[in-house]
């Protein structure tokens, strides 16, 4: 198992996409979260404090659940989408290992890079703080370690989802346009729209608590994102309902088990070729 785990991380390296949605993502999370509100204006944005390093955990973690999601989305799409597009799946399976063993290789690989895929984008944060801070003659005062722990952790379950998401429909749809094309038009029609209208059709609104955004936004709130970056984050904004965080973090981790089960069954059950 372990020299399947070094050999698809190994794939996951050498694989540009990876690269590419490691750099845009911590880019944009970064230039989101502090570089464009605090360039047009801090104090009517979301006031100074919320880009200070004091508020890393819960200024970063706002850009989690969509933004971030779309690319981890997209990088579990690529781990078995990308298999079946180069026809290389069948070649891999008769090497050795056995159906479960890749999978279950791909899952532990893809779960490692994920933990890259926060830190960048913390340290990232870290920087422009500290540069803001500077700027402005405040002092640099860090969060709580067990609030870092919490936000971090928090961050990788939010990404496992969404990649668990894309790693089902690479499956499904084996290969990866369609797939992607299919994890946009649930993130930005179904959730999106159905969010918006959950307000005025109270029929929908039980069906948005159980949304990977909707859940992802409660952790986010509940570990300190400003409710104000939250609602006007562009294509991902979102207004409510918010969940308990208990109920946020048990929905998450149901998502990311049930979505990585039903691939491993597909893989085991359908003609590779």
């Amino acid at each position: 198992m372990s020299g399947s785990v070094n050999a698809e991380l190994l794939v996951l390296r050498r694989r540009a996409a990876t690269w590419i949605l490691l750099g845009i993502w911590t880019f944009l999370g970064v230039f989101f979260a502090y570089i464009l509100p605090y360039a047009l204006n801090p104090e009517d944005a979301l006031g100074l404090e919320e880009f200070l390093p004091e508020s890393l955990a819960g200024t970063l973690i706002a850009g989690f659940p969509f933004f971030g999601g779309v690319f981890a989305f997209m990088l579990g799409v690529f781990a078995l989408g990308s298999e079946y597009d180069r026809d290389t799946l069948k070649t891999l399976l008769v090497q050795g290992p056995g159906r479960t063993t890749v999978f279950a290789a791909k899952l532990v690989a893809l779960a490692l890079v994920l933990i890259a895929f926060v830190l960048t984008v913390f340290v990232g944060g870290a920087i422009a703080s500290v540069v803001i801070a500077q700027i402005e003659d405040a002092p640099i005062v860090w969060p709580s370690a067990w609030l870092l722990v919490r936000a971090l952790s928090a961050a990788w379950l939010i990404l496992a989802a969404w990649a668990a998401l894309g790693v089902l429909l690479g499956v499904l749809t084996r290969g990866t346009s369609l797939a992607i094309g299919l994890g946009i038009l649930y993130a930005l029609v179904i959730e999106g729209l159905l969010s918006a209208f959950a307000e005025s059709i109270s029929l929908l609104e039980p069906l948005t608590q159980v949304f990977l955004r909707a859940n992802g936004y409660s952790i986010a709130t509940a570990l300190g994102a400003p409710a104000a970056s939250i609602e006007s984050s562009g294509p991902g904004s979102y207004g409510g309902p918010f969940v308990d965080s208990i109920q946020a973090l048990a929905v998450l981790v149901v998502f990311m088990l049930g979505f990585a089960a039903l691939a491993a069954f597909a893989l085991r059950r359908r003609d590779v070729a």
